[in-house]
């Protein structure tokens, strides 16, 4: 009986043991989220019920005060503090973003415990100066501060701002339901600091390569190789397998043959002989070019010197064909072009329980006042992973289409709601000074370009950890306009998701929709406007660029971005007791005579015809010649409006 008890014993030991082993196996730590921040060879693979959800400070009227006034930047008030998020169940936060960060302190509250474990200054969150805050895994470029650094939670997280305001914020988390989550711990061992070391050095390598993502199962690559020329109305295969794998990724090299007005040359594949292509788009598109120009350069994908790149994994089953198309266009001169494309690719089919196969979406269209751009709309199972958008108003001036809020229904809730459309792409305050003001390339995110003459702009964001997993469907789009959609645009985007269904139909880029659309009304604002200073003058930005001159002296200010044409040039200036006269020249050539802005009582003169110049790039801009009239000397330029003549 001894002999068997001790039997009994050791065996309730053996397995207590196995059984803590296995237990302590399947805790899901900080550092198996971090590994997501790398792993792109997991991008096809499903999360199951693991649903985003977002707390953001967007208003709840249908307004745009989404952060201006802070009142719809918390839940409530508690002892003092705004309380931001409080999250049920086990999570984690994946993305936390702001344009307007302070010195007050953010407490985190895990698990129903009263004392916070985490507690950090706001600023601190993005300014790489704290463990293990670090850039550019967190950062700030564009207008907007953001951190992609996990915050796991057990059983709940409830996150509060300890200071009286704060403005624009967006929280985004993910629900980790069944897994045996570790809360965070502040405690990092040295593979967690090597891990994130890693993540680091790949976010911040500009020069991305395949070798870089040949891991798990995107390893073990061959690569095929072909150059070709392709002519107008010609298509050509460049890569066909019939046998189940993978394509971990491809690069294509056309020089400079995938710029420019016309984007006629079509990017192509299909999986598993499926009818509708799972891509179908133009390559300045599929790759974010801006309007013509090359302009993202992503970690997974873009475009480095003359080759275009593209890292996200495209599993399938039994066959794939990738091909490229040259659309014919009446009435234009259209040459051959020489590319060469590489494509790197194993025989690891899908999985098709546990992997999605990978789909775009590419649409253009100038939707209704009142109705949304749709990103995506589509049902069955998968996860979005990305979005390339061009940006383009219908109305010169100012660029408040991009006042538009982002907005996302999975599986019959509205899961992510907005404040901007530079905030859905980790920036903030567009047409200001080293904020949203040009394109700027980052890991996962960027501005594709800015043009405030142009009235128009783009930008890119990718998801690694923050992947929007859907079970049944998914609506993602965006808003253009302060409210309701109400600014007129056309937009061209193309989105990026794994599904387990193929697509039911696309668009088809038509003559009209592969051209870059011109408008021939531009617009030029004082803080954005490039100027050169003669001596004599002083130019300080106030109610508008107020130049004042010492007796007399010229300012010079560039044109840029506005096609080659004849323009006529209006101004838009205040009047005053303190006005001087200014005159308008275009280098050598006298525009305008002497025009007084010096008036008894303040005044504003709107579309101030000046005359007409021809722009190229060498001529493109204009010189103001200001004179004192009296103690008068200040002339204040709030607008200049150039009106294409047609000849």
């Amino acid at each position: 009986m001894k002999r068997v008890s001790l039997k009994i014993l050791l065996a309730i030991l053996f397995l207590t043991g196995v059984y803590q082993a296995q237990s302590q196996n399947n805790i899901y730590r900080w550092s198996d989220e971090v590994k997501l921040l790398k792993s792109v060879d997991q991008l096809p693979r499903y999360r199951h019920n693991q649903l985003i959800d977002q707390e953001s400070s967007y208003d709840r009227t249908g307004g745009n005060d989404d952060g201006f006034s802070g009142n719809y930047s918390y839940i409530r008030k508690e002892k003092g503090n705004l309380v931001l998020a409080e999250f049920e169940g086990a999570g984690v936060v994946n993305r936390i973003w702001t344009p307007t960060p302070t010195e007050d302190t953010l407490a985190f509250y895990f698990d129903g415990e009263k004392e916070p474990r985490l507690k950090i200054k706001f600023m601190d969150l993005f300014s790489g100066k704290v463990y293990p805050f670090l850039k550019p895994v967190v950062g700030n470029e564009i207008g907007g501060y953001y951190c992609y650094i996990p915050i796991p939670f057990k059983k709940s997280l409830r996150i509060e701002f300890e200071g009286e305001k704060i403005m624009f914020h967006q929280i985004q988390y993910r629900k980790l339901p069944g897994l045996k989550v570790e809360s965070w711990t502040g405690s990092f061992s040295e593979t967690d600091k090597q891990l994130l070391s890693e993540v680091n050095s790949l976010w911040s390598n500009i020069s991305p390569n395949i070798s870089q993502y040949s891991f798990g199962k995107s390893s073990r690559l061959q690569t095929e190789e072909k150059t070709f020329t392709i002519l107008p109305g010609e298509e050509v295969t460049f890569f066909n397998e019939t046998k189940g794998g993978r394509i971990s990724g491809f690069e294509m090299d056309g020089g400079t043959s995938f710029e420019g007005l016309y984007k006629d040359i079509i990017l192509s594949a299909k999986w598993d002989n499926e009818p509708v292509e799972a891509i179908f788009a133009p390559v300045a598109d599929y790759f974010g070019y801006a309007f013509g120009k090359p302009a993202m350069r992503s970690i997974l994908m873009g475009r480095y010197g003359t080759s275009n790149y593209s890292y996200l994994p495209m599993p399938y089953d039994k066959s794939a064909e990738m091909k490229l198309i040259y659309k014919k266009r009446e009435g234009v001169q259209q040459n051959p072009i020489s590319v060469t494309t590489k494509v790197y690719y194993n025989d690891n089919k899908r999985d098709k329980k546990e992997e999605g196969k990978l789909y775009t979406m590419w649409r253009r269209e100038k939707p209704e006042v009142g109705q949304f751009f749709t990103f995506l709309k589509t049902e069955g199972k998968g996860h979005y992973v990305g979005t390339v958008h061009q940006a383009q108003g219908l109305r010169p001036g100012m660029t408040l289409f991009w006042e538009g809020d982002d907005s996302t229904y999975v599986d019959g809730k509205m899961r992510m709601h907005g404040t901007g459309s530079e905030d859905y792409y980790n920036g903030g305050w567009y047409a200001l000074l080293d904020r949203w003001d040009r394109g700027i390339s980052m890991p996962l995110h960027g501005s594709l370009d800015y043009s405030l003459p142009m009235n128009r702009t783009g930008a890119y964001r990718f998801f690694l950890s923050d992947k929007l997993s859907f079970e049944k469907e998914i609506y993602h789009a965006m808003e253009h306009g302060e409210v309701g959609n109400n600014f007129p645009v056309d937009y061209a985007a193309t989105a990026f998701f794994y599904a387990d269904q193929p697509l039911k139909n696309r668009i088809e880029p038509t003559e009209e929709l592969r051209e870059v659309y011109l408008p021939n009304k531009h617009v030029f604002f004082p803080q954005l406007m490039e100027i050169t200073l003669e001596r004599g003058i002083q130019v300080i930005l106030d109610r508008g660029l107020a130049i004042s001159s010492f007796g007399k002296g010229t300012v010079r200010i560039k044109l840029p971005d506005v096609p080659e044409g004849k323009y006529k040039v209006l101004l838009n200036y205040h009047e005053s007791p303190k006005g001087g006269d200014f005159q308008i020249w275009q280098r050598q050539n006298q525009l305008s005579d002497w025009i007084s802005t010096k008036i008894d009582k303040d005044g504003y003169r709107e579309n101030v015809y000046v005359g007409n110049i021809q722009l190229t790039p060498q001529t493109n801009s204009i010189t103001v010649h200001v004179r004192d009239n009296g103690k008068a000397n200040l002339f204040e330029l709030t607008l200049i409006t150039l009106e294409r003549i047609e000849e």
